[in-house]
C-alpha cells in the first residue's frame, strides 16, 4: 500500500519551532567569533546551519541600519608640505622607484561601517593611524 497525502490525519500538521531570543543571540555571538565554524555551532545548538546563517544576516542588517546614526568621528591632522621640490631622484619604496609624476589614484576602503576615500599621494603612516582608529571604533 502506498502512503499518500490523503491518508494523513489533518491534526498532524507540522509547526515551526519558536526559538527564544537569548538562544538566537547566543548562537549568533558564537558564530561571529573569528575562526568559528557556523556549521559546528548550529549542530551543537540542534538547528540547521542555514537557519543560523539567516539569523546572522538579519543581525548584521539590523546593526547596519542603526550604524549611520552612530557615526564615529576620527581626528585628522593636515600638515603642509615643507620640503622644497628637489631635482634628486625620487625615493625608493619596497625596491620600486616611486615617480612624483605618477597619476594620482583613488583608494576607497569600507571598514567599521565607515567609508574612507583617499585621492592623490597618501602618507603611509597617516593612513595607518586612520585605519587603526577606525578599527578601534568598531
Amino acid at each position: 500500500m502506498v502512503h499518500t497525502m490523503k491518508d494523513q490525519v489533518r491534526g498532524s500538521a507540522r509547526t515551526r519551532r519558536q526559538h527564544e531570543r537569548e538562544f538566537k543571540e547566543d548562537l549568533i555571538a558564537q558564530s561571529l567569533v573569528p575562526g568559528a565554524s557556523v556549521a559546528a555551532i548550529a549542530m551543537k545548538g540542534g538547528i540547521n546551519a542555514n537557519l543560523l546563517f539567516k539569523w546572522r544576516r538579519e543581525h548584521v542588517r539590523a546593526k547596519t541600519e542603526v550604524a549611520p546614526a552612530a557615526a564615529t568621528l576620527v581626528p585628522v591632522c593636515v600638515v603642509a608640505d615643507t620640503e622644497p621640490a628637489s631635482t634628486s631622484p625620487p625615493p625608493k619604496a619596497g625596491g620600486a622607484v616611486v615617480s612624483r609624476n605618477a597619476r594620482p589614484g583613488v583608494i576607497e576602503i569600507e571598514i567599521a561601517g565607515a567609508q574612507l576615500r583617499l585621492r592623490g599621494a597618501v602618507d603611509e603612516t597617516m593612513l595607518g593611524s586612520v585605519l587603526r582608529a577606525l578599527r578601534k571604533s568598531e
